[in-house]
């Protein structure tokens, strides 16, 4: 279960900028072979992506990322979910997604949605998450695409 020890924080100087897009290349390129070098894409370079940084006591420890699909800023993606190994069994995940949904949320938006890879599927319905759509092809690895209100307390 999450804890006091763990913290969120939307990062902007330069070097917790690094510490996230370092964080997403391990998990993203060295562990799961997803990317050859980066996965750093135009959503990175954009104004309105919030990049996302989870400490445990003062460790950075895993990523999100998020933004605005839509001019209204009402619906929202999260992505680029990533917690390195020693941290995994903090279970991280949940104040990430909690984290993004609540920024999301705050910030005008009405639903949320991702890409979920088939293991994670079951981790986002405990958190209120729902499947929205037919399973599809990401970077050659199914990904469901799942989605949550942000106008209701699921997920936060």
């Amino acid at each position: 279960m999450p804890d006091a020890r763990t913290t969120c924080r939307i990062v902007t100087s330069p070097a917790d900028v690094a510490i996230h897009h370092q964080i997403r290349t391990h998990v993203f390129v060295t562990e799961q072979e997803l990317f050859v070098d980066d996965d750093n894409d135009a959503f990175d370079e954009l104004v309105t992506t919030l990049k996302v940084v989870a400490f445990r006591d003062l460790d950075p420890a895993g990523t999100v990322r998020l933004f605005p699909i839509d001019e209204n800023g009402e619906r929202w993606q999260g992505d680029r979910l990533a917690v390195l190994a020693p941290f995994r069994r903090f279970t991280l995940g949940i104040p990430l997604v909690r984290f993004a949904v609540a920024t999301a949320g705050v910030r005008g938006g009405s639903v949320m949605r991702a890409h979920i890879q088939p293991a994670n599927v079951a981790f986002f319905k405990h958190l209120g998450w729902r499947s929205d759509g037919a399973v599809e092809t990401y970077v050659g690895v199914p990904h469901q695409p799942m989605c949550i209100d942000l106008s209701s307390d699921e997920g936060r």
